[in-house]
């Protein structure tokens, strides 16, 4: 049991790590072709309000903002509250805790 929870806390982590570094190594036009796979416009033909988010967030991490914008307004606060989860991962990996009153939020009170 112990190794299926270090498994999956390294592999969580590492995929939060590896993340934005992938996105920035695609073109930021990777995702802008070809069907949605929403399930809100595949079902019922209305767009939900992460429509596009996917293809904004490439957009931003290739700082056009423009382009991020024009794809989904939401990027512009999503993205941006990604980035302490992303080095909370860092921190988590080496077995640290994040400083500050970000790192206070972040973990339970009795973690």
């Amino acid at each position: 049991m112990q190794y299926i929870r270090k498994f999956i806390f390294y592999t969580i982590h590492i995929v939060t790590i590896a993340t934005p570094f992938i996105l920035w190594l695609l073109p930021s036009d990777f995702f802008d072709k070809g069907e949605s796979v929403c399930l809100s416009v595949r079902l019922a033909g209305i767009e939900c309000y992460a429509c596009g988010l996917t293809k904004a967030t490439l957009h931003f991490v290739h700082f056009e903002f423009e382009e991020a914008w024009n794809f989904n307004k939401l990027s512009f606060i999503v993205v941006p509250m990604l980035f302490p989860m992303w080095v909370k991962s860092i921190y988590d990996i080496q077995g640290k805790r994040m400083p500050g009153v970000i790192g206070r939020l972040m973990y339970a009170k009795g973690a």
